[in-house]
């Protein structure tokens, strides 16, 4: 049997911008009820939503009969995570809070077999298809997608050096911590705020790497991804459920 072929990888590689959705139920159900609205990414995240790994395989197999593609957000940039991550088929992942180069470097060698990294090998897998895909530990890299998240204003000083890693695939912008770190929480439209992310975007594009985020106010969508993003989440599964909840209360 053949790899699955990572139409999200191809996609941000040829420059064709992905718009995505945060799904952060943790049920399959819930998953597949957006998984057919037409979103070219589904962001299953482990870090801040009660995922487990279980959770996260029944939704991965859930996303697999449609048109529509998983990246998936660990809890942290662990090597062990990521193995049985990839182990159980994600193909894209999304590290978050990588500061620097070499915590970059440290999830390209998790996702990659040695002698170029550090993956533990397990031929039954559903990767392998359970050993269906003989030349799965040579081809899997053609596939595998890393994106990796910079959210503080640490990180963003850093973001020529971690584009330079070879194996990152695309670099996301986490606008919630870095408008911490920046010294306005929770202020996402603050002009400082702002700034910083505009600015992110041109030097990761000019990096030549995929630059993304999340935001789900419509207008700083548009704004982001006429500036480059070319893997956009435009809202969050929780979000649009307790939103149109209230509005519908309030209407009665």
């Amino acid at each position: 049997m053949d790899l699955p072929v990572n139409l999200f990888k191809r996609a941000i590689q040829s420059g064709v911008h992905q718009k995505g959705l945060w799904t952060t139920l943790a049920n399959s159900y819930s998953t597949e009820a957006v998984a057919g609205a037409g979103f070219d990414w589904l962001l299953l995240d482990m870090e801040h939503s009660p995922n487990e790994m279980d959770t996260i395989l029944q939704q991965l197999q859930t996303i697999a009969g449609y048109a529509t593609q998983a990246v998936v957000r660990p809890v942290w940039n662990d090597p062990l995570a990521i193995k049985r991550l990839l182990d159980i088929g994600a193909q894209t992942l999304l590290i978050p809070y990588v500061q620097n180069a070499s915590e970059a470097e440290q999830a390209v060698r998790s996702m990659r077999y040695a002698p170029r990294g550090m993956r533990g090998v397990s031929a039954l897998t559903r990767a392998t298809r359970f050993g269906r895909t003989a030349d799965y530990m040579q081809r899997c890299e053609q596939e595998l997608c890393l994106l990796v998240q910079v959210e503080t204003q640490a990180a963003l000083n850093e973001i020529e050096a971690i584009a330079a890693v070879d194996g990152v695939d695309g670099i996301f912008i986490g606008p919630a911590d870095l408008s911490a770190s920046l010294g306005f929480p929770g202020q996402l439209k603050h002009p400082t705020v702002l700034a910083a992310i505009d600015d992110a975007i041109r030097r990761i594009t000019a990096c030549g790497k995929a630059a993304g985020i999340l935001t789900g106010d419509k207008e700083l969508a548009h704004r982001f991804i006429q500036l480059g993003t070319l893997f956009t989440a435009v809202g969050v599964d929780a979000g649009l459920l307790a939103r149109a909840a209230d509005a519908l209360a309030k209407d009665f």
